[in-house]
């Protein structure tokens, strides 16, 4: 993939308000991408429809940190002026700091819903502490996400209740799926150095601080779906929040990215 084409990413790599937002920013657009590939290929007509609209609900999230992000990178760098568009589409792989939880491939339903039960049960927690941030731009942005993420927490428990406690079938991939995900959920709670400047400025959360919280609540719903939360395992899978990603992320990024590379400056 062709380099990163911002005029200077390098503001981006040192500011750790702007590296902030990006980390939120990429993780609702790729778990959204992620999500919109299943469009049309849902189990049902009405399953299809509500993980369409939870990935409409993360790219609403993504457009509005990102504008933040740009308005911030502009406040730095106003002689080369970047839109939403330039972050989302002209960024190379190192560039984003997106979760690997949220580049994970979206393989059977039980896997997708699974993935994004992990995902929705940090974002509830995580929001939740945001909105009391002194940073106004990102305080409002979690007040109105948080109504979204608790739906999407709420839809993703009953699938996994569903098929956990459902089929011998089901339960058996639901078990292989929370075994396959479950080395990418420790990441949330490490943090990086942005994420520790950003706690210390007071518009941050401390990622551990909802640890608890967050695996509380996935013990409460593994124990209604009869499945077992994975033991902890060393070696655990990180890296994304400093731009190190999986192979799944360089693909998503070529064809998500293709248009504006191949035509630069277009619009909708």
């Amino acid at each position: 993939m062709p380099a990163s084409l911002l005029p200077d990413t390098t503001i981006i790599n040192t500011n750790a308000r702007i590296s902030y937002v990006l980390y939120l920013a990429d993780n609702a657009l790729i778990l959204g991408h992620r999500n919109s590939e299943w469009c049309g290929h849902g189990p049902a007509l009405e399953q299809d429809i509500a993980l369409s609209n939870i990935a409409l609900d993360l790219l609403g999230q993504a457009r509005h940190l990102y504008q933040y992000a740009a308005e911030l990178y502009n406040q730095l760098n106003p002689s080369a002026p970047v839109t939403e568009d330039h972050l989302a589409y002209l960024r190379d792989v190192r560039d984003f700091r997106n979760c690997l939880l949220a580049e994970q491939p979206n393989g059977h339903w039980g896997q997708t819903v699974l993935r994004q039960f992990f995902f929705s049960c940090w974002q509830y927690y995580f929001y939740q502490q945001l909105q009391h941030s002194n940073d106004t731009q990102l305080q409002a942005i979690a007040i109105k996400s948080l109504k979204e993420v608790t739906y999407h927490l709420r839809w993703s428990s009953e699938w996994v209740i569903r098929l956990g406690d459902g089929t011998a079938e089901s339960k058996t991939r639901m078990q292989q799926a929370a075994a396959d995900l479950w080395p990418y959920t420790h990441e949330l709670f490490q943090p990086a150095a942005f994420e520790q400047e950003a706690v210390s400025a007071g518009y941050g959360v401390t990622p551990g601080s909802i640890e608890k919280d967050c695996l509380g609540r996935i013990q409460h719903i593994f124990s209604e779906a009869t499945l077992s939360v994975p033991v902890t395992q060393p070696g655990l899978h990180s890296g994304g929040k400093t731009g190190v990603h999986t192979e799944h992320l360089g693909f998503i990024l070529a064809e998500m990215q293709f248009l504006q590379r191949a035509y630069p400056g277009s619009e909708w």
